[in-house]
């Protein structure tokens, strides 16, 4: 199954690369790669191939952050999306841009806005001494509408962020955007140390199934534990909304359609929710700007139409089982 979801994000990725609203020969594209410098060789080395890794990479962060915020919650609607944290990430890069910082720093802006958040949704999930999917959707939905607010205040108190209001828009709306290289090195290497961090804590996750008191009888530190998960996926979804924005749903989707098939050990779910959610938001971003050539849609517009129906299903599933 590993093999598989690697061969598909291979796939995705030529795909991608080769195909776009311009419509360049394979030829072409081969030599672009090699280095040919021509108008093809910019609108592949400068365009398109850092925007497929870009995407490759909000993706694999986005669902690696859902399966343990899952495992965390144990709650099959807690996505860094649905939480509130892709939302308070949002904010803390809007912060950033506004005060002009560089595109080095927005990155670690967004992961402390993500951060502030997921401790906030946390906290106020615990309240009553018990975690409910209730409680975690409408800490999510306070936190989500609150950082909007905020977010539509900076952009039009700043006339900074005024100048270039569309384009902000439209990240926020979900858009893979990837200014340099620089930016997608910094990018790459957040998104790496919190694999390895997710990676690292995923199999304390697993004690989480019966509660935390079984967990700490089982040799895990629940609050240590817990802290470094919580810094894990704001990692990650601070990185994600740097490059993209707000992109819902992926975080969601991915890990339940991979449990189905490796099962719940977050190990192997981690792992394998990576590549599967790399996989998913490339051909996502690949069909936001082929869908109606030359124009494009955000990305997020194909994970809602998509995600969303699927977090209906759930959320009913979940109620009929609560009742």
């Amino acid at each position: 199954m590993f093999a598989v979801l690697a061969t598909l994000l291979v796939v995705s990725a030529v795909a991608g690369v080769f195909i776009g609203a311009v419509a360049i020969a394979p030829g072409d594209v081969l030599a672009a790669l090699m280095g040919q410098d021509s108008t093809a060789g910019t609108i592949i080395r400068e365009l398109r191939l850092p925007r497929v890794l870009g995407a490759a990479l909000v993706g694999g962060a986005l669902a690696g952050a859902g399966a343990l915020l899952q495992g965390l919650l144990r709650n099959p609607l807690a996505d860094p999306f649905v939480t509130g944290t892709s939302a308070g990430a949002s904010l803390g890069a809007v912060i950033a841009v506004a005060a002009g910082a560089t595109a080095t720093v927005v990155p670690l802006a967004a992961f402390a806005g993500a951060l502030v958040a997921i401790v906030l949704v946390w906290r106020l999930a615990r309240l009553g001494g018990r975690t409910t999917v209730l409680t975690v959707l409408l800490a999510g939905v306070v936190l989500t509408s609150f950082t909007g607010a905020a977010v539509t205040f900076i952009l039009v108190s700043s006339d900074r962020l005024a100048l270039r209001l569309r384009a902000v828009l439209g990240w926020l709306q979900g858009g893979v955007s990837v200014i340099s290289w620089g930016e997608l090195a910094v990018a790459s290497l957040v998104v790496l140390l919190g694999i390895v961090g997710a990676i690292f804590v995923a199999p304390r996750v697993d004690a989480y199934a019966f509660g935390e008191e079984t967990a700490a009888t089982l040799g895990i530190d629940p609050e240590r534990t817990t802290a470094v998960i919580l810094a894990t996926t704001a990692l990650l979804s601070g990185a994600a909304v740097a490059i993209a924005g707000l992109v819902g749903f992926v975080g969601l989707v991915v890990p339940h359609a991979v449990r189905f098939l490796i099962g719940a050990r977050h190990r192997r779910l981690v792992i394998a929710s990576i590549p599967a959610g790399a996989t998913v938001l490339v051909l996502a971003d690949l069909a936001a700007r082929s869908i109606i050539p030359p124009a494009e849609l955000p990305v997020g517009v194909i994970t809602g139409l998509v995600g969303a129906p699927f977090f209906l299903i759930l959320l009913v599933r979940s109620r009929r089982m609560i009742v």
